[in-house]
């Protein structure tokens, strides 16, 4: 299982980089491979204010629909506009180009309280890379 060692994660399998002030969400290798065949994401709009744990969104895949949950609050500063013609960057590459959105974080010290990638690994029953 793909883990990197720079993200921070959530017990709902998102992941999040803090890169220059802004967060950078997706969702896990570990969720991707449990949703099997991503075929539709549904995101908020740029400019929406979120509280952390707040749904935003969804994925559909072919086996279910599942809640996006925002792990920090924040604006949304950027949806990957992307997924809306290839759902499926969120299967083959969660950790890249399958990112969902940018946030501006009210408070980026909300990143540091989330799971570190050990956490996260022993969470989900895996090793982490």
């Amino acid at each position: 299982m793909n883990i990197p060692q720079e993200l921070r994660y959530t017990k709902e399998h998102e992941w999040v980089l803090l890169d220059d002030g802004v967060v950078i969400i997706g969702i896990t290798d570990f969720a991707q491979t449990e949703l099997g065949d991503i075929v539709y994401v549904e995101l908020p709009t740029v400019g929406t204010e979120l509280a952390a744990m707040e749904a935003y969104g969804n994925v559909e895949s072919v086996k279910s629909v599942s809640d996006l949950y925002c792990p920090v609050a924040g604006t949304v500063a950027d949806i990957n506009t992307r997924l809306g013609d290839s759902p499926e960057l969120m299967n083959s590459d969660p950790y890249g180009e399958g990112w969902l959105i940018r946030m501006e974080p009210k408070d980026v010290s909300e990143v540091s309280q989330l799971l570190t990638p050990e956490e996260y690994a022993d969470y989900i029953g895996a090793e982490a890379e």
